[in-house]
């Protein structure tokens, strides 16, 4: 069974990119375009794992990380974000993985392969 991947940012056009690019990998892909909408999703589509932005209106990605930390323990999350000054904040160390976006996707494309590939 395909693995199924949430992938969280406000930025239309890095949803679709990614989503795209992961999809060409194999998983089943979702989306949300705020931290509202994923809580919601990861309640009903129960993703395999999630990359989640931090700069987003409303409530930020390490806001929505600490809630999804309070119910869903396990479920693996990956940072995904264009500030790598967040790399050292605490609250993110509660993230499995902290990615640096770029227009490369490698890195995150190997951080979900082996996390995944750990889980089974």
């Amino acid at each position: 069974m395909k693995k199924k991947i949430l992938i969280v940012d406000d930025e239309k056009n890095i949803r679709l990119l990614l989503k795209e690019e992961l999809m060409d990998e194999g998983y089943d892909v979702i989306t949300a375009g705020s931290g509202a909408i994923a809580l919601k999703m990861i309640s009903e589509e129960k993703p395999d794992l999630v990359t989640l932005d931090i700069k987003m209106p409303g409530e930020d990605g390490l806001t929505i990380l600490r809630k999804i930390r309070e119910t869903e323990y396990d479920l693996p999350v990956i940072i995904c974000s264009a500030y790598s000054v967040f790399k050292s904040d605490f609250s993110a160390v509660a993230a499995d993985h902290y990615v640096v976006k770029s227009s490369n996707f490698d890195e995150l494309k190997n951080k979900i392969k082996e996390i995944l590939s750990y889980e089974t």
